[in-house]
């Protein structure tokens, strides 16, 4: 892995730097932007006053780096208290990582890693960074010992990590350590940044891998790492949300944090990481506990000379079959241990017998089914739809002048997008419906209609409907092409939609498969027909939740026809004119059968046509699997609880069915006790997911995931996932829209914010005066994300149409811990202010030098100043009204000098010779490679211009927007429900609304804030 640079993700080949226009003093001299004081390229200061301190030298007072905080706001010390004196380890203590009773060193600041290239463990050179980071040498216990990564460094007390880490803040003007606040104000500056730990967290993993067992703290999710699987599994398949769980029920509800998974079972790999390796037994499949029926994995023990494999979960020996064995040497490990991958990997596929199948397992079988009704042909969205299949079937390789698929008189070929043994067939529909066969022997495709809506049929036989994208390219490429001219003349504007969903649901009745369905109007024709549901009656009253779920009976039974048989569905919807689109019906489908909504509110060709022919493509070639069944086990004391997700469950304990999966799907677990843990054992969660995959072949996936148990609960507040923890109370929050009004769950998401801050200050950091704010080491943020949360329009008050909040819903329940980090909390990087070097290859390290974001609020724009915002959704540049027409040349071309004068539907940067070009286009490509299944299109938001301002505004979280607070009241808020509930004087009805009465001492209790 020496000399990989994380950044250089496949397909992602940044711009080499161009000779600079600027000067010496680089495009900030010719704009009139300010840089940001601080921050260079990613991490490095420019300043005295930088994020990390000089390396070698410690923070004001050797606190850590802890100091600007400490002095500015009286004593935010949001680090770690010390623990309790290291006690050796008994053997019988199988604990996955270190003891976690034992001394934290000495306190240090945190010193930039050396130069190096990505890819290189920190495990053998423990000096790279200093000892109070999280990630330096750790011990290696009695239950790591059966693992294949031995650490190669000793334990030693002084190398043992605390959890600040790239967290910590660096001071170096001592100047800057006067006081942060007078008259009762707070400064932003010093309370929890989530771009600060972005950034700090990406430039260490830039350097270092994270190796799964040695640490067990994982990197935020939204920063780019490369783990090292030792047989825990990487946090991209698995996050827990407590890392050392209380041992008891009574403890776990002293914290008020949720005990639960968040799986994302296909989760896309970095280049440089180990794929997942597969695993065949033959006819017996693989080895399980013959009690509770667990897979196989590096947690569990031999016994007897190998004789006995003793469960993890339920501790049952079970007798080895003899096809398996194999000795054990004196310590109780098998000598082929190294070489079976099921006993020191953490995630592992196995391929399964016959007794596994419900069917045949064949090839994934693609149905589009496409809308032809006037509305789509009107406003381009048929055609875009065509060139967006063809683009996600055939790549680049499809050329415009190829009318037959050939070239002088050859077929050219054509790499394959889609593994070999899957298919494709073309439907399209209005009020009736049309299949096309579209074999390879035929010159062109034959259209059959079917106009009988009440008991449809599938008119083709399964060899003309589904065929080979490949042997059947000239057909398929003069079927999408001509499609848009074929129903020109359209004028049924009322699609039938479920009839559709019927014929095709018995077309891949027999092998499974995923349906890609365009609609561009309310399918309000035939059996199924929609009706308009949101008339604005029903905005902010508690029936307003109806119109989250469907009551169409026909609807919820077709959603189950398609789970059974092993259909997801996935929708491209685009909305005429903002239109009524009920996704809360439409989308029922798409949601149990594990699918997706692609939803274009006010769609318009010109803008958007590159975003859904990206997302068409990431659709078709990301890793989907299908007929899929989920079971989740847990260790002895635990039990499954509830789910959270999109997926269909019959009955509570029943598998979870899933149509489809696919790499951008993730769902929540939630644990609760059944019994004590043992603080002297383990806990064990076990994901095993039984699918077929594309190429059609049947293979369980187990992900294995190891916390500790622990006693105290200031350890247990030591070891928590803020990513983890927020997508779990995201997820439960969207479930209970159908039951409880918006007000609410905007009322239970403020309780439970200070229920985990009220929680710590209890139970952890009683010692400080009651006056303080205290927040948690690893929560810091948790905060803002709540905040952004309570914003979003899924939560937030006020009218918001509910097309727009059932998909934000949805969306909620599937979204990946990547996902939703960033739509909880966009990435902002000012254009008009990048340094030369910056989006630019380290000519050292290879390493693409990616700029600091700045805090999403209007404080920090500036005036001619040009801002790139994303939030995983959608990604807007925006411009001030005052900004410089040289920028606007050297960014968008010769003659662009007025900001009214740009194309309001540009969707992508012009590629320009220029170095500012080159910068901006870099930066977007790599943040493409950075998120989940939205493609990243551009939309102008020019001030006073565009509507997308508007956007910008609302994604602008700290501020005071979405009716709700900004993020310095939103503090000053929760300190004064903490300070009553720790009084006792709390009444959860006043979770919601402003601060009210006791601001004044709400604010003078935030100016003292103190945490760890």
């Amino acid at each position: 892995m020496a000399g990989y640079n994380p950044y250089q993700q496949a397909g992602f080949q940044p711009t080499p730097p161009l000779q600079s226009q600027y000067g010496p003093n680089g495009p900030h001299s010719q704009y009139g932007g300010t840089p940001q004081p601080g921050y260079g390229p990613q991490g490095t200061p420019q300043s005295d006053q930088g994020y990390f301190p000089p390396q070698g030298q410690a923070g004001v007072n050797n606190d850590g780096g802890m100091g600007v905080l400490t002095g500015q706001m009286g004593g935010m010390g949001l680090g770690a208290d010390a623990a309790a004196a290291y006690r050796p380890n008994k053997k019988k203590n199988r604990h996955a990582y270190h003891n976690l009773e034992q001394s934290s060193g000495s306190a240090q600041a945190f010193a930039a890693p050396s130069p190096g290239r990505f890819g290189q463990s920190n495990a053998g050179n423990p000096q790279q960074f200093g000892p109070d980071h999280p990630y330096a040498g750790q011990q290696v216990t009695q239950a790591m010992n059966q693992f294949p990564a031995q650490a190669s460094v000793p334990f030693s007390p002084g190398l043992q990590a605390s959890n600040q880490g790239f967290r910590q803040t660096s001071q170096s003007d001592p100047a800057a350590a006067g006081p942060g606040v007078s008259q009762g104000k707070v400064d932003p500056e010093q309370i929890p940044s989530i771009p600060r730990l972005r950034d700090g967290a990406a430039q260490y993993y830039l350097e270092n891998v994270y190796p799964t067992m040695e640490q067990h703290l994982p990197p935020p999710a939204a920063v780019p790492f490369v783990a090292q699987d030792q047989g825990n599994s990487s946090p991209k398949f698995a996050r827990l949300t407590l890392n050392n769980i209380p041992s008891t029920q009574e403890a776990l509800t002293s914290t008020a944090l949720p005990l639960g998974i968040v799986l994302q079972p296909f989760a896309p790999l970095q280049d440089g990481e180990q794929a997942v390796p597969v695993l065949d037994f033959g006819d017996v499949g693989p080895p399980r506990c013959r009690r509770c029926r667990t897979y196989i994995n590096p947690f569990m023990t031999f016994r007897s000379g190998g004789n006995k494999l003793v469960c993890n979960m339920c501790t049952f020996p079970n007798d080895v079959p003899p096809e398996y064995f194999a000795p054990t040497d004196p310590s109780g490990v098998r000598v082929d241990r190294a070489q079976r991958p099921e006993l020191t990997v953490g995630t592992v596929e196995f391929t399964v017998p016959k007794e596994y199948w419900a069917k045949e397992p064949v090839g994934l079988h693609w149905l589009f089914l496409i809308d032809v009704g006037q509305e789509a042909i009107n406003r381009g969205f048929l055609q875009a739809f065509c060139e967006g299949v063809l683009l996600a079937l055939y790549g680049d390789h499809q050329q415009e002048g190829e009318e037959d698929g050939q070239i002088n008189g050859e077929a050219p070929e054509t790499p394959r997008r889609i593994p070999l043994g899957s298919k494709v067939g073309f439907v399209t529909f209005d009020r009736a419906m049309y299949f096309f066969n579209c074999n390879a022997k035929l010159e062109q495709a034959q259209m059959l209609v079917m106009p009988d809506l009440e008991e449809p049929f599938v008119p083709l036989g399964s060899d003309g409907l589904f065929v080979d994208p490949y042997e059947s390219k000239p057909v398929i490429t003069g079927l999408l092409r001509k499609l848009p001219s074929l129903f020109s003349r359209n004028k049924n504007p009322e699609p039938a939609l479920l009839p559709a969903l019927k014929a095709t649901q018995e077309a891949l009745a027999l092998t499974g498969g995923k349906i890609v369905c365009s609609l561009s109007a309310l399918p309000t024709w035939g059996p199924g027909r929609l009706f308009l549901r949101d008339k604005n009656d029903l905005h902010g009253i508690e029936t307003e939740r109806k119109l989250f779920q469907t009551e169409h009976a026909e609807w919820r039974t077709m959603a189950s026809k398609m789970v059974g048989s092993g259909i997801g569905v996935d929708f491209f919807l685009a909305a005429a004119s903002g239109g009524y689109m009920d996704i809360a019906t439409i989308g029922h489908v798409s949601a149990i059968s594990g699918g997706e909504i692609f939803f274009y509110p006010t769609f318009s060709a010109p803008r958007d046509v590159l975003r859904l022919t990206k997302e068409l493509e990431r659709t078709v070639i990301r890793e989907t699997g299908y007929q899929a069944l989920m079971k989740v086990r847990c260790s002895n004391g635990l039990q499954v609880s509830s789910y959270h997700g999109n997926f269909l469950q019959h009955n509570f304990g029943a598998d979870l069915e899933l149509g489809s999966v696919d790499a951008d799907k993730a769902l929540g677990v939630m644990f609760s006790y059944d019994g004590k843990l043992d603080s002297k054992l383990d806990a064990h969660f076990q994901c095993a997911l039984l699918y077929t995959t594309a190429s059609g072949e049947r293979r369980v996936r187990c992900t294995n995931t190891v916390a500790s148990v622990s006693e105290s609960i200031p350890e247990v507040m030591r070891y928590l996932d803020q990513d983890a923890i927020v997508s779990m109370i995201a997820k439960e929050a969207a479930t209970r829209m159908t039951e409880r009004t918006l007000k609410d769950i905007r009322n239970a998401l403020t309780e439970k914010t200070i229920d985990i801050l009220a929680g710590h200050r209890r139970t952890g950091s009683s010692s400080h005066p009651p006056g303080q704010l205290v927040l948690p080491e690893n929560l810091k943020e948790f905060g803002i994300y709540i905040l952004g949360l309570l914003k979003s329009r899924a939560f937030k008050a006020g009218h918001e149409p509910s097309d727009r909040r059932t998909h934000t819903m949805r969306f909620l329940k599937s979204a990946s811990p990547l996902e939703l980090s960033l739509f909880l909390y966009p990435r902002i990087v000012p254009l008009h202010s990048l340094p030369d070097n910056s989006c630019f290859p380290d000519p050292e390290t290879g390493h693409l030098i990616v700029p600091p974001c700045l805090r999403a609020s209007f404080s920090r724009i500036e005036a001619g100043g040009a801002y790139l915002v994303d939030d995983g959704q959608i990604c807007l540049l925006w411009l001030h009204e005052h900004i410089s027409p040289n920028f606007l040349e050297d960014l968008f071309g010769p003659g662009n000098t007025n900001l009214a004068d740009l194309d309001h539907s540009l969707s992508a940067l012009p590629v320009l010779e220029t170095h500012l070009n080159a910068q901006v286009r870099n930066l977007i490509a790599y943040w493409s490679t950075v998120r989940g299944s939205k493609a990243l299109t551009l939309q102008l938001a020019r001030q006073g211009l565009d509507g997308a301002e508007y956007e910008f505004a609302r994604l602008l979280v700290e501020d005071r927007n979405n009716e709700a607070q900004s993020y310095v009241d939103w503090l000053v808020h929760l300190h004064r429900g903490i300070q009553m509930e720790l009084a006792g004087q709390r009444k959860k009805e006043e979770g919601e609304g402003g601060v009210g009465a006791g601001f004044e001492g709400a604010m003078a209790g935030l100016s003292n804030l103190i945490g760890r």
